[in-house]
C-alpha cells in the first residue's frame, strides 16, 4: 500500500532511472544485436523474400504486404477456368456500350449454353437496338465481379437463333427495352429465392454462394411441374437449372417460370418455383424442412 502512495518527486527519479542508458554489458545489448543482424532461416521474412524479389513487387513494400503481390494459387482469382467466356468482355458493354463485339457463332459456352455474345445487328433488323449491358447482383464464381445481363441487341439475336422472325405487328424498339427489364427482374428474383434456401447453410458457407453456370430446359418439365399439371395447374413456360457454388460444393437448383400479372413499376412478371434438386440427401432434407415449416406456419 505504501508503494501506491509515491510522491511526484519519487516518480520523477524512478522514471529518469528507467530512461538512463544501461551499460553495454547488460543482457539486452547482447540479445538485440543477433536478432537485427541475422534472423533465423525459418522466420517469415526469409519465406517472403522470393515474392519481394519479383520484378512486379515494390522495393518499399513491407513484409506484411508481400502476400498481396502474389496470392496463393488456391485463391479464386487464379481459377480462371471457372470464369465463363460469355462474361469475359461483358464489362466493356457496361462501361462503354459503343464497343460492339464482332459476330462469332463458333463455340458454345458451357456455363450458359449460349454462343459468344453477338452485338452485330441482324441483316433484316428493322430498327437499331442498344448494345449496353447491365450488371446483376449475382456473384460470378471464380471472379470478384458479378454476372452481366445481355443487351437488347444480344437478346434480339438470341431470339433469331431460336427460330423467331420479326413481323411488323410483333415488336417495336420500346418493347425490347421492356423485355430486357422483365428478363433481368426474373433473374434477380430467382437469385433472391436461392439465397433464402442458402440461408440455412450460412454456418458452413459464411461468404455466401456464387453462381457457376446455368442453362434453359424449357421443354424438359420437372417432375414437380408434371405433377402440378396432372392436378389441373398450367405447365411452366420456361425452366432453368442453376448450379451454384456453396464454398466448394456444387448445388443444383431447379427454377420453373409460370405466367403472372406484370407489375409495370417493378417489371416483375413471372411466378417462380425455386428449389434445390433432389441430387443429394442434404437437398432432400432441406426441402423436407421447408415443407414442414410451410405446413405448420
Amino acid at each position: 500500500m505504501g508503494a501506491s502512495m509515491s510522491t511526484p518527486a519519487a516518480l520523477t527519479v524512478r522514471a529518469e532511472a528507467m530512461m538512463a542508458a544501461p551499460p553495454q554489458g547488460c543482457p539486452m545489448h547482447q540479445e538485440a544485436q543477433p536478432v537485427k543482424v541475422s534472423p533465423p532461416s525459418e522466420c517469415p521474412m526469409h519465406q517472403a523474400q522470393p515474392v519481394k524479389a519479383s520484378p512486379e513487387a515494390s522495393p518499399a513494400a513491407s513484409p506484411a504486404a508481400s502476400p498481396v503481390a502474389s496470392p496463393p494459387p488456391e485463391c479464386p482469382m487464379h481459377k480462371k477456368e471457372a470464369v465463363p467466356a460469355h462474361q469475359d468482355r461483358a464489362y466493356e458493354f457496361v462501361e462503354c456500350p459503343m464497343k460492339a463485339a464482332a459476330a462469332d457463332n463458333s463455340d458454345i459456352d458451357p456455363t450458359n449454353m449460349m454462343p459468344p455474345p453477338n452485338q452485330v445487328p441482324a441483316a433484316d433488323q428493322p430498327f437499331p437496338l442498344p448494345v449496353g449491358r447491365e450488371e446483376s447482383t449475382i456473384p460470378r464464381h471464380g471472379s470478384e465481379k458479378h454476372w452481366v445481363y445481355p443487351s437488347e441487341q444480344m437478346f434480339w439475336n438470341a431470339m433469331l437463333r431460336k427460330g423467331w422472325r420479326w413481323r411488323e405487328d410483333d415488336l417495336a424498339a420500346p418493347d425490347m427495352s421492356n423485355i430486357i427489364k422483365i428478363h433481368n427482374t426474373n433473374n434477380e428474383q430467382a437469385w433472391q429465392e436461392i439465397l433464402k434456401w442458402e440461408a440455412m447453410h450460412a454456418g458452413e458457407c459464411p461468404c455466401g454462394p456464387s453462381l457457376k453456370r446455368f442453362g434453359g430446359k424449357a421443354k424438359e418439365f420437372s417432375p414437380r411441374a408434371r405433377i402440378r399439371h396432372w392436378m389441373g395447374y398450367e405447365l411452366p413456360f420456361d425452366r432453368h437449372d442453376w448450379i451454384i457454388d456453396r464454398c466448394g460444393k456444387e448445388v443444383r437448383y431447379v427454377i420453373d417460370y409460370y405466367d403472372g400479372e406484370i407489375n409495370k413499376d417493378t417489371y416483375q412478371f413471372s411466378i417462380l418455383d425455386v428449389r434445390p434438386a433432389f441430387d443429394s440427401l442434404g437437398a432432400v432434407w432441406d426441402r423436407m424442412k421447408v415443407a414442414w415449416w410451410r405446413w405448420t406456419s
